[in-house]
């Protein structure tokens, strides 16, 4: 007689995570984020027009804007793994230090002598190692996520630095320096842009299609009503900073093939760039919903910025004080949002 109850509690906390988890994506929300991705779309037509103004005969060349493209994939599949940290409520500081440690690790002589998939295997070991003690830190340590990735920021930068002693590791892999070469293109289309679509694609599935992506917004809306809902939400979020230590090691690789070389100092700032790609598209800071579709249009935005300022000889400076302020616009928006919630 006790095993009927027994079934019927292991099905409550399902029904309970999916209610949970449904949350996050219901349909005044879903509506208001077809609302904010309408909008990042009109910006980008915005900035696509005023480049083809100020900068017509280079800006809308065939080659910049593949450049664009293939520029805003490596970032790019960086801030999808950091779209879940995020919707999950937590942050990863890490992401860029990981990717210059995951290149120079690949990039290292003795590993360039077991070639493509050497480099490619070295590459998302190295990423997925480095997520792994993020998310024992953070799920098992019960460290502030905050704190957890800023000393393996710290200690990835610090280990890239000793392993390069500051020089540039030049890649001799014919076939790795093959695929970013324009005789690779397939119908015009550089293999690392295809490589971001592929990734973008699996991520959208996997959070809006998949028990896992329910349970990465149920604890991001709430981890105590998650875990009484029988999520595992110390697992969950070991997963998650697997998953963004995956895709860091995936970009860098893509930049490897991008630059021809490994170097301690690539992925600077890709951190910052990668959550304000996140939150302009509309992925909560605090957690609890999240979109791929937005991140994407957010790396997008950036990128085509970088590129017309970049055209018409425009300094840093303007640039970033223009990201600060789309950044400052975005999270006013959201708080709005918010505000109409309750």
């Amino acid at each position: 007689m006790t095993q009927p109850t027994t079934a019927a509690h292991e099905d409550a906390p399902t029904s309970a995570a999916k209610s949970t988890g449904e949350q996050g994506s219901s349909r005044r929300p879903g509506a208001r984020w077809d609302v904010r991705t309408l909008s990042l779309l009109g910006v980008l037509a915005v900035l696509v027009a005023v480049g083809g103004i100020t900068a017509p005969d280079e800006f809308l060349a065939t080659s910049n804007l593949q450049l664009v493209l293939t520029q805003a994939s490596v970032i790019g599949v960086v801030t999808v793994g950091m779209t879940f940290v995020i919707t999950s409520g937590g942050i990863d500081l890490s992401v860029g230090a990981i990717v210059a440690l995951a290149s120079v690790w690949a990039t290292t002589v003795a590993t360039q002598e077991f070639g493509f998939a050497g480099i490619l295997f070295t590459a998302v070991v190295v990423g997925v190692g480095c997520g792994l003690v993020n998310g024992l830190l953070v799920a098992y340590g019960r460290m502030v996520p905050f704190i957890a990735t800023l000393a393996m920021l710290a200690s990835a930068r610090g280990l890239a630095l000793q392993i390069t002693d500051g020089s540039t590791q030049i890649v001799s892999v014919a076939s790795v320096l093959d695929l970013g070469s324009r005789d690779s293109y397939i119908l015009g289309i550089p293999p690392l842009v295809l490589i971001f679509a592929a990734v973008t694609v699996i991520g959208w599935l996997a959070l809006n299609r998949t028990t896992f992506g329910r349970r990465t917004v149920a604890v991001g809306g709430n981890a105590e009503a998650a875990r009484l809902a029988g999520i595992d939400v110390r697992r969950q979020r070991l997963y998650l900073y697997l998953l963004s230590g995956l895709c860091c090691g995936i970009a860098a690789f893509m930049l490897i093939v991008l630059a021809g070389s490994g170097q301690n100092t690539n992925g600077n700032l890709y951190e910052l760039d990668a959550i304000a790609a996140a939150i302009i598209g509309g992925t909560l800071l605090s957690g609890g919903r999240g979109t791929i579709i937005g991140s994407v249009l957010g790396v997008l935005v950036f990128t085509t910025i970088t590129n017309i300022f970049a055209l018409n000889n425009l300094e840093t400076a303007v640039q970033q004080i223009a990201k600060g302020a789309i950044i400052v616009a975005a999270v006013l928006v959201q708080r709005r949002s918010l505000h109409g919630d309750t």
